[in-house]
């Protein structure tokens, strides 16, 4: 259980409307055996496969224009979220430690219907679907698997895997100097999810 403003919440089994509604704010932390689809990316041979994931939680509403032309308050979500876990480097295979950062805002609907109708002008709003018993620990499970690096990768490796260098199984220091040269200026290939910038919060 985690707490906002002095009361219990089940992150499992949130009030998303009321949440919002009220303005509440709530804070606590997921460990990755908690989340199996992130665990999946996870390597078995990871110092530590059970990191820890701190989450904040804020509920708010903002009156937008109807139809009828009347403004009406709607409910929106903000969620941060920090931590890390290890990874497996795609060029020489070993673990390494993958920092996590994001901070989302979230338009919150009641249907699938209403979240595929709503217009996307608004790039860095996200839709989701509401509910009485909606489980916050799936939507940060998926704002962590947004954030995973496309290419996850060391800095700068220790050295490179055997399997990926041509050869006889050549370690690094042992690669002639244009080869090496190559490895380690590889450029960084963009991350198509960095549009999840943090947001503001808006005062109330």
């Amino acid at each position: 259980m985690t707490q906002h403003q002095g009361l219990p919440v089940d992150p499992r089994e949130l009030d998303l409307f009321e949440f919002a509604r009220s303005g509440c704010q709530a804070a606590g932390a997921v460990r990755a055996s908690q989340l199996p689809r992130m665990l999946n990316e996870i390597p078995a041979e990871a110092p530590d496969r059970d990191t820890t994931f701190t989450w904040q939680a804020e509920g708010a509403t903002q009156p937008e224009l109807q139809d009828n032309g009347a403004e009406e308050p709607q409910p929106y979500l903000r969620l941060a979220l920090h931590g890390a876990a290890w990874l497996e480097c795609q060029r020489c295979l070993a673990p390494y430690l993958q920092t996590f950062a994001a901070d989302a805002t979230y338009r919150i609907v009641n249907t699938e219907a209403e979240a595929e109708a709503f217009p996307l002008d608004e790039s860095e709003i996200d839709v989701i679907v509401g509910s009485r018993q909606f489980d916050l620990c799936d939507l940060i499970e998926e704002e962590l698997l947004l954030a995973l690096p496309l290419v996850p990768k060391h800095e700068i490796c220790p050295a490179v895997h055997e399997s990926l260098v041509s050869g006889m199984g050549a370690a690094q220091g042992d690669m002639p100097d244009e080869a090496q040269d190559a490895i380690e200026s590889k450029p960084e290939r963009p991350n198509p999810f960095a549009v999840l910038e943090a947001l503001k919060r808006k005062k109330h």
